[in-house]
């Protein structure tokens, strides 16, 4: 086992689901093999316009031939989020992944690798970034150690630390908290439903961050699951009377006691208000699930 890079762009030619699977060639077989049962970062290349750079983590629980593709394999995923904050490739001109680095110091062939392993290290410093409520800046590369000669004693601490770690990565609360900043950020802490954005006087954000489809039926906690909704939204959302269609008009139950009040809340023009970005929208099949499970007609 052990920790790996998977390389992933919006428009890629591969079939992939970032939050359930990733397709691969034959060739990065072995490298992703290392992986089943841990965990990986997913990176957008640099080349990519906007590039996220290393936008979320997910472990992987196995690797089985596509049965659609010869030569062509997917890593089945699990426990998947979003980082709130994505984090860049460079910080202060130099690799978050340090492990690419050179034996001059230069960034190596790597770096091209669509698959490849992380060091435990690496592993730390991304995750760590990706989920901090303000990611600070890297030291620089060339700022003076400290502690040096003690990384022996300090072992136990580290392992302690990198248990830690990975046992919050399945932590409801830690989960919950990525994803409500994800998805609010997507919409702009605006309701789709109403198209309300109210701040209360704590300059929080009084909108829900909604799973489409659940987490308790095998939602993932990625963006393209989620949805943010005011206080009144989502309950009428969970409650079978709302549901939106994969083009988001907002779908109103005939089962509803008062239809017209629910059409007097909801935006007036039908159409649930999107995510600010087009990668962020909520995708057809989650959409699709809450309309078969979790509406009345």
């Amino acid at each position: 086992m052990g920790y790996g890079i998977f390389m992933h762009r919006a428009d890629s030619i591969y079939d992939d689901s970032p939050a359930e699977r990733y397709q691969f060639p034959s060739q990065y077989l072995d490298r992703a093999a290392q992986c089943v049962n841990d965990w990986i970062v997913y990176l957008e290349p640099r080349k990519v316009r906007g590039s996220r750079g290393y936008f979320a983590v997910a472990r992987v629980e196995k690797i089985i031939p596509d049965p659609t593709a010869p030569q062509m394999y997917l890593a089945l995923m699990a426990d998947y989020i979003d980082f709130p904050t994505p984090v860049p490739f460079n910080i202060n001109s130099a690799p978050v992944e340090r492990g690419l680095l050179n034996e001059q110091g230069r960034l190596s062939g790597r770096a091209q690798a669509a698959v490849r392993p992380l060091s435990a290290e690496d592993f730390r410093r991304i995750v760590d970034l990706g989920l901090e409520e303000d990611a600070t800046l890297l030291p620089r590369t060339d700022a003076p150690e400290t502690n040096v000669g003690l990384e022996d004693e300090q072992a136990p601490f580290e392992f302690e630390t990198d248990r830690n770690r990975v046992r919050s990565l399945t932590s409801r609360p830690v989960r919950d908290r990525a994803f409500r900043r994800v998805v609010l950020n997507a919409y702009d802490e605006r309701c789709a439903i109403s198209g309300l954005k109210l701040i209360n006087g704590g300059g929080r954000a009084e909108v829900d961050a909604a799973h489409i489809r659940p987490v308790e039926a095998s939602g993932p906690d990625c963006v393209n699951n989620g949805i943010a909704l005011s206080g009144t939204a989502h309950w009428m959302f969970d409650r079978e009377l709302i549901s939106l269609s994969d083009d988001l008009k907002i779908l109103i139950s005939r089962q509803a006691n008062d239809p017209e009040a629910v059409r007097a809340f909801v935006n007036p023009s039908g159409q649930a208000m999107g995510p600010i970005l087009h990668r962020d929208r909520p995708h057809p099949r989650f959409l699709e699930w809450h309309r078969d499970n979790c509406f009345k007609i």
